[in-house]
């Protein structure tokens, strides 16, 4: 009996890991980074192309100063993938982009390797770029009637420094007042609270808002009601707005006028994006890349279900060129350890079915 039950648990172990050595393979080896921190401006065709010379005027995008959580001490700061994806964006669609911070000076960046592509490595080697973040506009200097625009930058900082600042208040009313628009991603909006267009009444009363939103906060900082000030989509809620949730870590963008909000880092292309329309221009040509074509796949899943998910699969892989991953499998394995931690194992063996249907696809496999 004892030979019969070991043997049935190193079967068991054996299987296990055999599962597991099949699920690695399904996750691509991370990037060169050593490679990608070589990318230069002018290695990006979306930078290169002419840029529309009608003097479109200025956007100011505003960076948290906030270099610890508060009391609690942990390292925060701006988001740099939602800083340099939305910074050229603005530059591309002929916009003149200033940087201010709440103290001037350099802010303190949170940098996620895992985040990091060619885009975020281009920045960090922009001359003109840098020099705008190492000198940023201290918040109290910058002049509302230079700008079109107001873009803030999320950060787990902002919810220390951006709240209830009178200069940010200002900013924004002006801006706004004189027709401009106000866009915010994840945390940024946190700058929005407590403004009013005159006593009693919220500027975000009534108005579509989105956020990073507090399912996603606790998920990542299960001590996040402790840790901040506040938890920002309620505090949003209070102010009146009508909050817009979207699925956990996928994009949702909310525009309500002229103001555009998104919830999160995957929303920060097609924020900016949308915020250069709303200022009425049609944003120039962009390649979609792994990452955004990821998320349209796991939107696709919620909504259509493995189904649709694959259908949408199915015509990225048609439209890639020959060995090109059509998606990032690694973003979708992500997807599917936070789906298996939040005890939906229904949905975390659907993406792996994804993943699996992605690297057959890839290797020019059958599926």
């Amino acid at each position: 009996m004892a030979k019969k039950i070991l043997t049935t648990i190193l079967f068991s172990v054996a299987l296990l890991a055999g599962a597991g050595f099949w699920l690695k393979s399904l996750i691509p080896p991370p990037p060169d980074h050593q490679a990608l921190a070589q990318t230069q401006p002018g290695d990006i065709p979306y930078l290169q192309q002419p840029r529309p010379s009608d003097g479109r005027g200025r956007i100011l995008m505003v960076v948290t100063s906030a270099s610890t959580m508060g009391e609690h001490g942990k390292g925060t700061g701006y988001e740099l993938t939602e800083l340099a994806r939305s910074y050229y964006v603005f530059t591309a669609n002929g916009f003149t982009v200033d940087i201010a911070s709440i103290r001037g000076g350099e802010p303190p960046a949170v940098i996620d390797r895992d985040d990091m592509g060619p885009i975020e490595y281009a920045f960090l080697n922009d001359r003109q770029a840098r020099a705008k973040l190492h000198g940023s506009i201290p918040i109290e200097n910058a002049n509302a009637d230079d700008y079109r625009g107001i873009f803030f930058v999320g950060g787990k900082g902002a919810m220390f420094d951006f709240p209830g600042n009178t200069d940010i208040h200002s900013l924004v009313l002006s801006i706004y007042g004189d027709g401009g628009v106000v866009g915010a991603v994840c945390h940024g909006p946190a700058a929005l609270t407590d403004i009013e267009l005159e006593p009693g009444v919220p500027l975000l009363q009534g108005r579509r808002i989105s956020s990073f939103t507090n399912e996603e906060e606790l998920f990542l900082i299960p001590d996040a009601k402790q840790v901040f000030p506040f938890m920002l989509e309620s505090r949003l809620r209070e102010n009146g707005a009508v909050f817009e949730a979207g699925p956990t870590y996928l994009r949702q963008v909310s525009t309500d006028g002229r103001l555009v909000t998104g919830q999160n880092p995957w929303s920060v292309w097609a924020l900016a994006e949308q915020m250069v329309e709303t200022l009425g221009y049609q944003p120039v040509p962009r390649k979609v890349t792994g990452e955004e074509k990821t998320v349209e796949l796991l939107l696709a899943y919620e909504s259509d279900g493995l189904p649709g998910a694959k259908a949408m699969l199915e015509t990225f892989q048609q439209a890639a060129s020959g060995g090109e991953e059509a998606i990032n499998r690694r973003l979708l394995a992500m997807h599917g350890i936070v789906a298996m931690m939040q005890g939906q194992t229904g949905k975390a063996a659907d993406i792996v079915r994804l993943l699996s249907t992605a690297k057959k696809w890839q290797q020019g496999e059958k599926v």
